[in-house]
């Protein structure tokens, strides 16, 4: 299964490498292209369990590493949950 690996820019301009175990991050992202917060987080997340459940499918159990990456993803967004119209870019994959 060909893992992926996506950064991504935050509104105050950090930057995050993720990770996902399945390219299908790239049927929810397109490099260079900013979202706002709420749709990145629902993007990031069904991108991610459907990650996960292709790695259950093929080996029997889910990716812990998909789950943790998606709460690392929810965590650093909350930091922006007061922010006005926050967005997320994402700059690339890397694969």
């Amino acid at each position: 299964m060909p893992e992926m690996r996506f950064r991504v820019r935050w509104p105050d301009q950090s930057a995050t490498l993720c990770y996902s175990p399945s390219q299908v991050i790239k049927d929810f992202f397109n490099p260079g292209e900013t979202y706002e917060l709420e749709d990145f987080l629902a993007r990031s997340r069904a991108a991610l369990q459907i990650a996960s459940e292709r790695v259950r499918q093929k080996y029997g159990y889910t990716c812990s590493s998909a789950m943790s990456q998606l709460a690392e993803i929810e965590t650093i967004a909350a930091r922006f949950s007061d922010t006005e119209n926050p967005k997320v870019l994402v700059e690339a994959f890397i694969e």
